[in-house]
């Protein structure tokens, strides 16, 4: 009975090993896309990852026909609107300065931009994981994209305190 656990074990970790060997980059990427993080460092989207590859890990056996990368993927993304709401919005924090050509979106706008146009997730299967209505996520995708494609010019810079004081 041991020995045939420890086999059950050892082919779900091998098949686990071959999902995240196969996975894993594009994984990586999308995390990455999503915090705004640069991809030489990137911190909240390898925990990001971890975290949803840890559940992927715990849910393998359950998974049966579903796709685990649509599973990984999915955890991802609720993992990441949670955070960003708690971390930012809920308690008013500054968002940390990002770069890259997703820095002007809003973490909502990062998160749909990135499951409609990068991983082609749906426009209703993306309303039903974040709860909103399909409309609202199409608005949403439209103006991210708009800002992307168009971003606002830089904010003139603002006057040094030198400069400012009459003599």
């Amino acid at each position: 009975m041991r020995a045939r656990h420890a086999g059950r074990d050892a082919r779900r970790a091998k098949d686990f090993e071959a999902f995240v060997a196969g996975a894993g980059g594009r994984l990586t990427q999308t995390a990455t896309l999503l915090t705004g993080e640069p991809s030489d460092d990137n911190p909240r989207a390898r925990r990001l990852l971890t975290h949803a590859l840890a559940h992927t890990y715990a849910c393998w056996d359950r998974l049966h026909s579903e796709d685990p990368y649509d599973h990984a993927r999915r955890h991802l993304a609720v993992r990441f609107a949670d955070t960003a709401w708690h971390r930012y919005a809920a308690l008013g924090r500054p968002r940390r300065h990002l770069t890259g050509p997703l820095a002007g979106l809003t973490p909502r706008e990062r998160l749909i931009l990135v499951l409609r146009l990068y991983e082609g997730v749906g426009e209703e299967q993306v309303a039903a994981l974040l709860g909103l209505p399909a409309e609202r996520v199409h608005a949403l995708c439209d103006r991210a994209t708009a800002t992307v494609l168009h971003p606002p010019p830089p904010l003139p810079p603002r006057p040094s305190a030198a400069k400012a004081t009459p003599t």
